[in-house]
């Protein structure tokens, strides 16, 4: 199945569920993908005590509060369950489910605009925004356009974007990246943020110190001139309703209403996984995002328009439907899961992985356990020397995130499939070498026998200090992090056969016990079918 796409005056195919698969992400574009491998950039980011102190604080307050509000229900996890079938009836209806969508925002007086990938997302956004005469635009939080890096695309074509969320405004003036799905400045703390608004903020008194509410107050004026005067907003989606035509989008501290509300002309960029079947499904979701991302009951600000109202609110709606690798994720049978994902973060929050690395460590918009699956889909791994091909390895494979996930994505799962793929397309590698050479050893007693008598030889290597702290390539990776101990001078087997074996055994066996003498019978109470007294 195929559907019209609208690009401008110009109309195009998009292909979804065709037979080839539909391409990645273009690679040179938006930020799906880091300049180092998982280990690299971890390895930086440990060094960080201060990051890490700020991630182990937040993501465990939480996760905390995210226990307490979903155990108040009784039928949580018949609401994940809930969740997750109505994320799997839209991957497998998405055609159908984007075409009712555009049908329904048409109707209502919105503009909808198909955008295969980053390039076409950003070029029609900008266009829309060269329309209004405006130079600058106030944003709503949105992953997708941090995905397609919008604003540094519009400030190359004199276009300024004003990121309203707080902590994406520390963030956008700090010269930084988002570390995190929910909060994006995490691995700030107060005085950093105080510094960055003094540098930054024009109008900031001087004598601005670090208490949050304070903090809260210099952006916030900062903010209200914005909100009162750019004409033009760009917004995410938590939602987009096909029955409808509704967008609708959750949010904590009012921001986003201003921007939604105020604005002559709102354009709104949807990731086209976001799509939900029928209005009624809210129910469902709006009571999973909430407690699974902040742990709150509901969001403070829940934001929902339907095409264009005559003298209310924008009276300009243009909808910006971002594929960027998504249908290629929908072509993996088992990887389509990760296309559930509603952006919680919950599994970031219990990742172990994360809460020591951080989010910058994985190179893209979408960190932690989620990203580890989600990224390498949308962008790829194929490359030589990618780095997204070892996000999939960025992962104990706990299962917290399965646990935690309000629309039960089975990310290890994913993430092992991940590796298979990886694995299976590179080729014969050292790792595979030395795997194939141990399935040869493992094939027979006689081999393993002789294999574990070449294996004693690492006692020379070992020597006195009977550890191995160095092997040559490809075995270095082994002992990069860590040391091997030498090997036993004798072998289970040889153990085992030996008197001293014979010895331990014999100690361990039990002992046969004497029988007991058989029970005598009570006199006075013998159990017989004629005795009353026995029935008893």
């Amino acid at each position: 199945m195929s559907i019209t796409a609208h690009l401008g005056n110009s109309s195009r195919r998009i292909g979804l569920g065709l037979p080839a698969v539909p391409p990645r992400a273009p690679q040179g574009v938006g930020f799906l993908r880091g300049t180092e491998t998982f280990p690299k950039a971890a390895h930086h980011e440990l060094a960080n005590a201060q990051l890490r102190r700020n991630i182990g604080k937040a993501t465990h307050t939480i996760r905390a509060k995210r226990l307490k509000v979903t155990g108040e229900l009784t039928d949580w996890e018949a609401l994940r369950d809930s969740g997750s079938a109505i994320k799997t009836d839209v991957m497998n209806r998405l055609p159908e489910l984007l075409e009712q969508l555009e049908a329904a925002v048409t109707a209502r007086g919105g503009v909808v605009h198909w955008a295969a990938d980053a390039n076409e997302a950003n070029a029609i956004v900008t266009d829309l925004i060269r329309a209004t005469g405006s130079t600058e635009v106030i944003k709503v939080k949105s992953m997708a356009t941090q995905e397609i890096e919008l604003n540094e695309h519009l400030e190359t074509h004199g276009i300024t974007a004003y990121e309203t969320d707080l902590a994406e405004l520390i963030v956008q003036l700090g010269h930084d990246k988002p570390s995190h799905i929910l909060v994006p400045a995490i691995h700030r703390n107060r005085s950093e943020i105080r510094e960055i608004f003094l540098r930054e903020m024009t109008g900031v008194d001087p004598g601005l110190d670090t208490e949050p509410a304070h903090l809260a107050a210099a952006a916030r004026k900062f903010l209200r001139h914005k909100f009162m005067t750019v004409p033009v907003a760009v917004s995410g989606a938590n939602f987009g309703i096909a029955e409808t035509g509704t967008l609708g989008v959750v949010e904590s501290e009012g921001n986003g209403r201003m921007c939604l509300t105020m604005p002559q002309t709102l354009i709104t960029v949807m990731g086209i996984e976001k799509v939900l079947p029928r209005y009624a499904d809210l129910e469902v979701f709006l009571q999973l995002l909430p407690r699974s991302s902040t742990g709150e009951r509901m969001n403070p600000y829940t934001s929902m328009w339907t095409g264009v109202t005559t003298g209310d609110g924008p009276q300009s709606f243009h909808l910006v439907l971002l594929d960027n690798g998504r249908t290629a994720a929908l072509a993996d049978e088992i990887g389509r899961q990760a296309l559930h994902c509603i952006r919680c973060s919950a599994c970031l929050n219990v990742c172990p992985v994360y809460e020591r690395t951080g989010g910058h460590a994985y190179g893209s918009t979408y960190p932690g356990p989620i990203g580890a699956v989600l990224t390498p889909q949308l962008a790829g791994m194929d490359a030589p020397d990618d780095p997204n091909a070892t996000l999939p390895f960025a992962s104990s494979l706990c299962g917290a995130c399965f646990d935690a996930c309000p629309v039960k994505i089975d990310i290890p799962s994913l993430l092992v499939e991940l590796r298979h793929q990886k694995v299976d397309k590179a080729g014969m590698t050292a790792e595979r070498a030395a795997m194939k050479v141990a399935s040869i050893a493992m094939s027979s007693a006689r081999r393993f026998t002789v294999a574990q008598k070449a294996a004693g030889l690492g006692r020379l290597v070992a020597g006195r200090k009977g550890k191995i702290s160095t092997l040559p390539p490809p075995l270095n990776g082994w002992t990069a992090a860590r040391d091997i101990p030498a090997p036993p001078k004798q072998t289970f087997r040889q153990w085992w056969e030996s008197e001293e074996g014979h010895a331990a055994i014999a100690a361990a066996s039990p002992k046969p016990q004497p029988e007991a003498p058989p029970e005598r019978p009570n006199s006075q109470l013998e159990v017989s079918p004629g005795n009353p007294e026995a029935d008893r």
